[in-house]
């Protein structure tokens, strides 16, 4: 199973992502780790990225579509793979139709998690860090025994800039922006599953197995 999955910041992706890959025995692709080990291994597509990588340039969509394709070709991607940011626009949406096509495959299922704004802010907005060690914590789901103080080393609770409710909204602006194109590319297609991000994580997660099986 070849499988998409679509979400806004801090609807859970991540670790609904995990679950499936593991429950489904597929591995789970990340175009920015692509691009980091193909620059490290320096391979001839790594060495062009890294290119435009040291330029602070975008990487062309030709050589990110040439990584995804080195990466579906392995042995571990043989009965399917999870992408994880990528595609990002309807161009990229369009070029990687094209490839798979070559390999006689395509995109099965894109599962867009949805959740409102207002849920989104207040799960971003809740999280903290350890100012001396990073530990993370969120005031809600994962709260310091000490209000403000890290258990493991007593230091400062902080929250990061982007972190705050304006730059939480536009974060979500922007990911609506880029988005919405490619949620209508593929609700045209067949290949949408909407599903509701809002409740615990089994509950969501019951809800995205139900809607690809």
């Amino acid at each position: 199973m070849n499988l998409l999955l679509l979400g806004p910041p801090g609807a859970g992706k991540g670790t609904q992502a995990k679950r499936l890959t593991e429950e489904l025995a597929v591995p789970q692709i990340s175009t920015g780790d692509m691009l980091r080990e193909a620059v490290k291994k320096g391979t001839a597509l790594g060495k062009e990225a890294k290119s435009y990588m040291e330029k602070g340039a975008l990487v062309p969509d030709g050589v990110v579509i040439g990584l995804v394709e080195e990466r579906t070709k392995a042995p571990d991607c043989k009965s399917g793979f999870m992408l994880d940011g990528f595609p990002r626009t309807v161009a990229q949406a369009d070029a990687l139709g094209t490839m798979l096509a070559r390999q006689g495959r395509k995109i099965d299922h894109v599962v867009a998690m949805e959740v409102n704004a207002d849920e989104l802010v207040a799960r971003l907005s809740g999280r903290r860090t350890c100012r001396t060690c990073g530990t993370p914590y969120h005031i809600e789901f994962t709260p310091p025994k000490k209000p403000g103080i890290c258990d493991k080393d007593g230091g400062e609770l902080y929250q990061r800039d982007d972190d705050k409710e304006a730059a939480i909204r536009q974060r979500l602006t922007t990911y609506d922006a880029q988005t919405l194109p490619l949620i209508t590319y593929y609700a045209q297609r067949g290949l949408l599953r909407r599903v509701n991000g809002l409740g615990s994580i089994d509950e969501v997660y019951g809800r995205i197995i139900k809607a690809v099986r």
